[in-house]
């Protein structure tokens, strides 16, 4: 590698991380959601566990979505929550959310939309196209 492309890569590593284009999804904490949605943010809510393969699925097509337009990171609030840590807890039954693998996009006090166990491409990317309209509308 020669000099020139050392310092541009360099200093193309500094500013990624300020654009919001390598954002890493957020972990829940009780309150976080609410917090989020009175903030004006639309909350792109993923229901997970570490052991569930259709989770893994669904991981892959939104990292691979993520990466084709970063605008959803730019404008949308990415949250992991835990299915084993909160899958019983009073977001997952408020929201009826009603198992692993739910996918839900929230807006102010609306419900854009939601997918359960779906990890067809076309779908999540629909779902994560409503997030961005709703998030940049």
């Amino acid at each position: 590698m020669n000099r020139r492309h050392f310092i541009a890569l360099g200093s193309a590593t500094l500013i990624l991380p300020t654009t919001g284009l390598s954002a890493a999804p957020l972990d829940y904490t009780p309150g976080m959601v609410e917090d989020r949605l009175a903030k004006g943010e639309t909350v792109f809510l993923d229901f997970k566990a570490s052991w569930c393969s259709t989770c893994k699925a669904q991981e892959k097509v939104l990292t691979k979505l993520k990466a084709a337009n970063p605008a959803y990171e730019q404008a949308v609030t990415f949250v992991n929550v835990d299915w084993d840590d909160y899958g019983k807890s009073d977001l997952a039954r408020s929201l009826r959310i009603p198992r692993r693998s739910t996918l839900v996009v929230l807006k102010g006090n609306r419900e854009i939309g939601r997918l359960v166990a779906e990890t067809r491409e076309g779908q999540i990317k629909m779902l994560m196209d409503a997030a961005l309209g709703a998030a940049t509308a």
